[in-house]
């Protein structure tokens, strides 16, 4: 299957006066084209990094010692600022977590769309009519009236069905989806789920889903990468890695889910110890100081381990012979 993204062995590092801060470590991720791909993990696991990578919007500290990035087969590490800012947009798109700071206050909902059209052809009046369709496509009621609408005058929903339609405006080949339910309920946050597939089978994009939420990743995609501390841990199909899965970390993410518990509880379950310190990961296995598997061994790179067809786990005591 033909990949519509693909990440190859991605390091970023950030300098700090402690020195440099290892934010990735040799990331490898495929997004094929028509799939939607989750990237799951705690706070620090190098989410927000990784956006900033694929889009090339890294602060100026950081540095990209290793790795490659291919966008419809283009190297955009390599592109220059022009190529970067005609694939943002047009080729890449974002919908960022919070459509309050992703969506200008001071600008109508109209401006804002007519603006992102800047590239494509036709009149004021014919970029909002494309607009005005989009709202409407993603459940807004009466998108006409809300072009002229600002973003304090929409509810959180709204807002974030508006970025999701600035999203797919101009019909990307990638839609970023940067944990775009959290900050909505439970019943809005179905209906964007349902939202992002009938926009993503609609406009035949390739969709990489970033959450920290098990359940809303389970739901939506069809493969999910398992990060920690910048490493990737753990990938394969949804069903495989949460029903069967090899990673002790995994293993531990899924027991943390709230969603799991039968029975009130006075403290919900988590993992135990901190993540590492990046300027100074430990040799071999990153997750091994929480680990309770954790052996001598530990000490060198684990490999990545087979499970099952498509399904890996990095983890010297991962194997279908273990579980």
């Amino acid at each position: 299957m033909t990949a519509a993204l693909k990440v190859e062995d991605l390091t970023v590092h950030y300098d700090t006066r402690e020195g440099a801060l290892q934010a990735l470590r040799d990331v490898s991720i495929t997004v094929p084209e028509g799939q939607i791909v989750g990237v799951v993990g705690e706070s620090g696991c190098g989410k927000s990094t990784l956006i900033n990578a694929l889009l090339q919007l890294l602060p100026e500290n950081a540095t990209i010692p290793a790795g490659r990035i291919t966008l419809q087969g283009e190297d955009v590490t390599r592109a220059n600022t022009r190529r970067l800012r005609q694939m943002r947009g047009q080729e890449i798109s974002v919908v960022f977590q919070d459509p309050m700071t992703s969506l200008n206050p001071v600008l109508s909902i109209g401006r804002q769309m007519r603006d992102i059209q800047y590239r494509q052809p036709g009149s004021k009046a014919e970029k909002d009519r494309r607009a005005a369709a989009m709202l409407g496509r993603v459940g807004i009621p009466d998108p006409v009236g809300k072009l002229s609408a600002y973003p304090h005058e929409l509810s959180g929903g709204m807002r974030q069905r508006v970025a999701i339609a600035m999203a797919a405006l101009m019909r990307p080949r990638v839609l970023i989806a940067d944990e775009p339910t959290t900050a909505l309920d439970a019943t809005l946050e179905v209906q964007i789920i349902e939202l992002l597939k009938e926009i993503q089978r609609e406009i035949g994009c390739a969709i990489l889903f970033i959450s920290h939420h098990l359940g809303v990743i389970a739901e939506l995609c069809d493969r999910v990468v398992v990060m920690y501390a910048g490493v990737a841990v753990e990938e394969g199909p949804v069903a495989d890695v949460f029903l069967r899965p090899g990673h002790p970390y995994t293993i531990k993410l899924i027991e943390c889910d709230p969603g799991r518990l039968k029975e009130k509880v006075a403290d919900l379950p988590s993992i135990p110890g901190s993540l590492p310190d990046l300027t100074d990961p430990p040799a071999g296995c990153i997750f091994q100081g929480r680990c309770d598997r954790a052996t001598e061994i530990c000490a060198t790179p684990p490999p990545r381990v087979t499970q099952r067809p498509n399904h890996w786990a990095a983890c010297h005591h991962s194997g279908p012979e273990t579980r």
